[in-house]
């Protein structure tokens, strides 16, 4: 997206605020717009842009630690442990609902020709699907609205809750009208396409398809359906094969679309979000290499990284001696003087390991009482002989373990360590994520063939230096999942894959009714860190437990099963008596 557009973004979200504005009014006034406005192509298609924020930025990375792959150290609990008065979840993409439904409403009754109408009408239903999506995953049950509201005593807005079930059908049906009426990708990877709706039809569906298999009457309030999960996996299986037609492919390295400069001629990039230095900004790699404390990887997630053999560190024959070891580097300043640095390192684990987790964090292991400060080079595994010293401060973890995927080393100091100067693009819907869905999708309908998996999850293996995935890999003693070994080890691919990404491990969890795995009182692993058992000087504030393993935090976050959804705010429960609050609120 070129800077030109961004300010015309800009310059449309000021006419959406106005419209904010009176939808958070109660009661809920009507937005006027005359069918001249709406006639007018380049108005609509203003208003339009506004939605392109919406999918997400550089905040969905790293950011949302509620998972088992991070600690935060300042401890993520669940995202409500009681009920809120308002919450902006809930009132975000009711927000993001009304505005589609102006539009839809708005052209239908314009002067344009039936080919834009079905344009700007795509794009409504597209952003209406994809708020219901978050409304249902959050909330289950939530009122369906497809028209204007017009009055206060609307029993759109102050009626009962539409079943889940029926708002997801007509998301689908949405998501269809918007593959078929949206144009093909041209050359700009941040505009609405068909292919950007093919990519959320395929996570929508995958999402639903498993959800529906997985669910029950106790957790979620409705038992299991194979039938309709089967329909959900299969229209998964349509959209991610219409995208696997050769328009797309993996990146040469793992990593590169994390920290590029600039994502639009990618290969691997179906949309994503572009910054531009000195106009817009974020500070995902300030927080990945500066002096915050980072939500470090957990211990949980290292362990699930296969060692090369393609083993876990149950069966594997590979060392598996995962204790930072003392090591020393001598480099040149800038003055030309000589320094020598000691740091604790994992290097020798990690040269044993799937290669994604080198890119996802250093080799290096650092926390309170030994910092250390990624060197501005491209190779940023080891300390290097043109080691910078001109960083304001050291990196800690809370876990040990830093995070460096996101950090894109060749940015000048200042771009790259201040809060919100960060420019590097972000990946909001990509290829490797299309080949982990149809994997998984099809394992689950138990359709999968060997070609499937060497079309889809066996890419991503060879870019990760591993052995191919068969279709009866052997059985790993840490599967709690209570699922066959081969959707254990597609799933495995994905964590490994997606680490820290757009909050999807979170999600994945829900979807398969797997969230009690984020107790840390039960699994202690995901609050554990590095192994520091060889560390003689450890500093007073950092905890060890007795296998040497780092302690994140001391801090007990607990399952319950009202935490499948969100709590209703008391607000809406307040100004609508015919909805009820979610279960065990």
């Amino acid at each position: 997206m070129k800077k030109s557009i961004l300010y015309i973004l800009a310059a449309s979200a000021v006419v959406l605020m106005s419209c904010d504005d009176f939808l958070d009014k109660d009661p809920r006034d009507t937005f006027t717009a005359s069918d001249k406005f709406w006639s007018n192509t380049n108005m609509v298609s203003s208003y339009c842009n506004g939605f392109y924020y919406k999918y997400g930025d550089a905040n969905d990375f790293y950011f949302p630690s509620l998972n088992d792959d991070q600690d935060n150290p300042v401890f993520d609990n669940w995202t409500f442990v009681a009920v809120p008065g308002k919450s902006t979840y809930w009132s975000n993409n009711f927000t993001t609902v009304r505005q589609a439904n102006y539009i839809i409403d708005g052209v239908k009754r314009s002067s344009m020709n039936s080919a834009n109408k079905n344009l700007y009408e795509a794009i409504g239903r597209l952003n209406r699907a994809w708020a219901y999506y978050n409304l249902v995953r959050a909330y289950g049950d939530v009122q369906w609205e497809n028209t204007v509201i017009e009055s206060s005593s609307d029993e759109a807005v102050y009626g009962e809750r539409t079943d889940r079930d029926i708002v997801m059908d007509s998301v689908l049906a949405d998501l269809d009208f918007a593959i078929q009426y949206l144009p093909s990708q041209g050359s700009d990877r941040t505009q609405f396409c068909k292919q950007m709706a093919l990519a959320v039809k395929s996570d929508v569906c995958l999402y639903e398809g498993t959800y529906c298999k997985y669910r029950t009457q106790t957790d979620n309030g409705k038992a299991p359906d194979a039938t309709r999960a089967a329909k959900y996996f299969k229209e998964c299986t349509n959209a991610s094969e219409a995208l696997m037609d050769g328009t797309y492919k993996l990146t040469t390295n793992y990593g590169e679309i994390y920290n590029s400069l600039e994502l639009n001629g990618n290969s691997e990039i179906i949309f994503y979000k572009n910054y531009q230095k000195d106009v817009l900004s974020h500070g995902l790699c300030d927080y990945t290499s500066g002096s915050t404390t980072q939500r470090g990887i957990s211990k949980d997630c290292i362990d699930a990284f296969l060692f090369l053999d393609g083993k876990p560190k149950a069966t594997t024959t590979l060392d598996t001696d995962d204790k930072a070891v003392l090591e020393s580097k001598t480099y040149t300043t800038a003055d030309g003087s000589s320094k020598t640095i000691q740091f604790y390192s994992i290097g020798k684990l990690l040269a044993n390991k799937d290669k994604r987790l080198s890119v996802l964090v250093d080799s290096v292991i650092c926390f309170s009482g030994h910092g250390w400060i990624r060197p501005n080079t491209d190779d940023c595994k080891n300390p290097s002989t043109n080691y910078q010293v001109t960083l304001p401060a050291e990196m800690t973890s809370s876990t040990g373990y830093t995070i460096r995927k996101y950090d894109n080393s060749t940015l000048e100091n200042y771009y790259r360590t201040n809060t919100n100067t960060n420019y590097t693009d972000i990946p909001l819907y990509w290829y490797a994520v299309i080949l982990l869905n149809e994997a998984e999708a099809k394992a689950e309908l138990g359709t999968i063939t060997q070609t499937d998996l060497n079309k889809t999850v066996n890419l991503l293996q060879a870019r990760a230096g591993l052995p191919n995935m068969t279709l009866q890999p052997e059985a790993d003693p840490a599967n709690n999942m209570g699922v066959s070994n081969l959707l254990w080890e597609i799933r495995r691919c994905r964590r490994c894959e997606l680490t820290c990404d757009k909050n999807y491990r979170y999600w994945d969890m829900v979807r398969w009714h797997q969230l009690d795995k984020l107790d840390s009182k039960v699994h202690t692993d995901i609050n554990r860190g590095a192994n520091i058992s060889n560390v003689t000087d450890l500093n007073s504030g950092v905890s060890r437990d007795d296998n040497g393993y780092i302690i994140a935090t001391k801090a007990v976050r607990t399952f319950s099963n009202k935490y499948y959804f969100y709590p209703v705010p008391d607000n809406e429960l307040n100004l609508n008596k015919s909805i009820k609050q979610n279960p065990n609120w």
